[in-house]
């Protein structure tokens, strides 16, 4: 029997499960926490799916994929992958002019690219791939970045982000920008800048608004007024709110979601799922749902604070708090606190692309991490 530093009894099972998890370069917490909110979330989409159990077979499939691309990436060593960084970036822009080329459409959107045995959308790809770039330019030089670096960061940021709002897909299209912008603000730049950022992005607006496609132009003027068209632009948010609403304190049970269950609450599987969080375990579940995304995100913040290098920082700080702005984003969206931009629940929405980019996020944090952790060893 061995003895940890504080003196209780380890068991050999314990270390045995410890060691695994290292020889793989996984995290045990961060593995933890992830656990439990895909398994919470494989519950919800039960629900949200009409209790269809081939759904979440095929989401438990999606996330096994998954999690396959994780221990990949967490086995690689950072220091790949910012050699690796200009590369993957050069393909994700050869993939992006593809869609717009030959890319399949679905739902008035030209955003996927079909290869037979696997369709995908290649700007999920970017979501890993710019703050890669960003923080491997950034990180060539000593920090604060120059103006001419920080310029040329902009750039890198602006052509995916056009390309992808091309298609069109705003949500993405926006948070793709901003897990760039984070590397960019991280990297110790003068709050100067940062207000100077701020203030042209909002002096921007007008000329974003004249290049905006009608359908995102509506839900701007819905999220303004949702009332003035109850049975049709704003009918999704009217029923998100009303089935968060209908939850109370505690919520209605699982399964005994009557917004969902009766169909009142459209795409519930996909962007409104946390719509019926709200109702079936009420103001409850949902701060419980929050703090495990909190706790998430926090034990990533951990990891880049503990990074050994300017790069590893930087990355980690911005997969962590695009993951964290992902679920601003939607829970924002389907409250009604900002404009419904197509944002899913990270790792509970139903999807594959997705599910794979954020998992395979989570295997480069693991890789910052663990490789850290075995040089100062």
């Amino acid at each position: 029997m061995r003895y940890n530093s504080s003196g209780y009894k380890s068991t050999p099972e314990r270390w045995s499960l410890t060691l695994a998890l290292r020889a793989i370069h996984i995290d045990a917490l961060l593995l933890f926490g992830l656990l439990v909110l895909l398994g919470v979330g494989l519950m919800i989409l039960f629900s949200a799916g009409d209790q269809n159990i081939s759904l979440v077979i095929r989401q438990l499939i999606r996330v096994g994929a998954a999690f396959l691309v994780l221990i990949i990436l967490a086995n690689i060593h950072p220091d790949r992958m910012r050699d690796l960084a200009y590369w993957i970036y050069a393909l994700g822009l050869l993939l992006l002019i593809a869609v717009l080329v030959v890319g399949d459409e679905g739902k008035g959107a030209q955003r996927w690219l079909n290869l037979g045995i696997v369709r995908f959308q290649p700007s999920e790809l970017m979501k890993i791939a710019v703050p890669l770039l960003v923080a491997a330019y950034i990180a060539e030089r000593p920090l604060p970045p120059s103006l001419f670096r920080i310029a040329v960061c902009l750039i890198m940021i602006l052509i995916p982000s056009l390309l992808i709002s091309k298609q069109p897909d705003l949500g993405t299209s926006l948070l793709i920008a901003i897990s760039g912008l984070i590397v960019i603000f991280l990297s110790g730049v003068s709050r100067r800048f940062i207000v100077g950022i701020i203030l042209t992005a909002t002096s921007a607006l007008p000329v974003l608004w004249y290049v905006m496609h009608d359908y995102q132009k509506q839900r701007v003027l819905t999220f303004l007024n949702p009332e003035s068209d109850p049975l049709g632009a704003g009918y999704h948010i009217i029923q998100s709110k009303i089935a968060i609403g209908s939850g109370g304190l505690f919520g209605r049970g699982w399964l005994e979601g009557t917004q969902s269950n009766l169909a009142f609450l459209p795409e519930r599987s996909t962007d409104f799922i946390f719509s019926v969080i709200g109702e079936e375990f009420g103001l409850f579940g949902v701060g419980m749902m929050l703090l495990l995304y909190l706790s998430i995100a926090g034990r990533g913040l951990y990891i880049a604070g503990q990074a050994q290098s300017s790069f590893a920082r930087l990355l980690a700080g911005s997969i962590s708090l695009t993951f964290l702005v992902g679920v601003i984003v939607n829970v924002g969206m389907v409250t009604g606190l900002l404009p419904v931009v197509g944002v899913p629940l990270p790792l509970v929405s139903y999807g594959g692309t997705s599910m794979v980019t954020l998992l395979a996020s989570f295997g480069i944090l693991m890789s910052i991490h663990t490789h850290r952790r075995m040089m100062e060893s």
